[in-house]
């Protein structure tokens, strides 16, 4: 019997996973995936940022063109979840802040139950396998 060993299909099934419980929970709001982690990053540095800087951040994170960040970006302001402000910089506004929370308390409660019948150890070791993993593969995108 051969043992089960981590490889890109494994690691692209969770990602699909991940996907479609996210997809599943923005469902009849006004985000998509772009517009989500566009949004949540946001959110997650607890205050205003700079728009260019937010921009290649979250294309370099995702892998994304920057046109289509920026594009997500533009959508969040037009929905009134993200505010531009005078200095270039953009913040997440309250609405988008309680819907940020919503996202997250709705999709960890799935995720939790799923990542729950792992132990913490085996969650670790796979959280620094996959770090490394993704550092090496960014380095292999890099630009040469």
């Amino acid at each position: 019997m051969t043992a089960t060993t981590l490889t890109p299909s494994i690691i692209g099934q969770v990602e699909k996973h991940h996907t479609a419980i996210l997809n599943r929970v923005l469902a009849g709001t006004t985000l998509d995936e772009k517009r989500w982690i566009t949004l949540n990053q946001a959110a997650a540095a607890g205050a205003p940022v700079e728009r260019a800087a937010h921009i290649v951040r979250i294309a370099g994170m995702t892998q994304w063109m920057p046109a289509a960040v920026e594009a997500a970006l533009n959508a969040l302001v037009e929905t009134g979840l993200v505010a531009e402000l005078p200095d270039a910089r953009v913040e997440v506004t309250e609405a988008g802040r309680a819907l940020v929370a919503k996202v997250r308390a709705e999709s960890g409660a799935i995720v939790s139950r799923a990542y729950g019948v792992v132990s913490a150890e085996d969650l670790a070791t796979a959280a620094r396998v996959l770090t490394t993993i993704t550092s090496r593969l960014s380095e292999e995108l890099a630009p040469a």
